[in-house]
């Protein structure tokens, strides 16, 4: 039997094999989770489906998480079928590709600021805020994080500050929400190639860096980060809340590298 064996997770973030948001599914289901999951649109709604066969799922819902109907209607949905929620996952996050590269201030946007922020960060207290109801004392939330929330990293640009104000988020909602007995957590992996980080310019650079410079020289798996977010909202981490846990094979410990 599982260590989440009893629990009911929505998995939000899906996209391909190779997401993070998968790589933490697999170990929730390994470990004995029912698990929801949300595609983002109709091109990824074939591949998510056959993602959760492979874990026995049979919920699948549409979900644009800028839009507060949908959000809605996934809650409603899982109202229907559970009525309590016992985890929430959050791995989502989006800016413009041209808010990505170049200099930061020539090429930062109002626009593209705000939409940063509404889908990276705002939609993950817009969860929470929809799914109160079901959720109990022992539930759990957590989101995705990126060393640039604390960090300058190259071509990463406006998703910095998103991931900051996600950062920042967590710990208000982790103070919020705990009176009533519900976690709240972020994880910061290690840049892992996947769909999402196409978008971010010279990531084979980053990969080949880490796995010179990180203590245990190599990159990180999603698998690892899945465990540990199997992990983080399960029992076993009950006394833990309001923290950011860096799986990233140590690299944000490091000042300069050893060469």
């Amino acid at each position: 039997m599982g260590f989440l064996t009893g629990k009911r997770a929505l998995v939000v973030g899906v996209a391909s094999d190779r997401s993070i948001a998968w790589g933490i599914a697999e170990a929730m289901a390994r470990e004995g989770a029912e698990i929801a999951y949300t595609y983002q649109n109709d091109k990824l709604k074939e591949r998510v489906e056959e993602l959760a066969g492979q874990t026995g799922s049979r919920l699948v819902m549409p979900l644009d998480v800028a839009e507060d109907a949908q959000i809605d209607a996934v809650c409603d949905t899982l109202r229907r079928e559970w009525a309590q929620v016992d985890v929430i996952v959050h791995s989502v996050a989006f800016a413009p590709r041209e808010q990505l590269s170049g200099s930061y201030v020539d090429t930062v946007t109002r626009d593209g600021f705000r939409l940063a922020q509404d889908i990276s960060s705002y939609s993950f207290v817009a969860l929470a805020k929809a799914a109160r109801p079901m959720l109990v004392p022992g539930s759990a939330l957590l989101a995705l994080s990126y060393l640039a929330a604390v960090r300058t990293i190259p071509n990463y640009n406006v998703m910095g500050p998103a991931k900051a104000s996600l950062e920042a988020n967590m710990r208000f909602m982790a103070a919020d929400l705990g009176p009533s007995g519900i976690r709240v957590n972020c994880i910061s992996a290690g840049p892992i190639k996947t769909l999402a980080a196409a978008g971010i310019g010279g990531m084979r650079i980053m990969l080949h860096y880490m796995e010179k410079t990180a203590p245990l020289r190599r990159c990180v798996t999603i698998e690892e980060v899945g465990n540990a977010a199997a992990f983080l909202c399960s029992d076993l981490a009950a006394g833990v809340t309001g923290q950011t846990l860096y799986v990233d094979a140590g690299y944000h410990v490091i000042g300069m590298s050893p060469e």
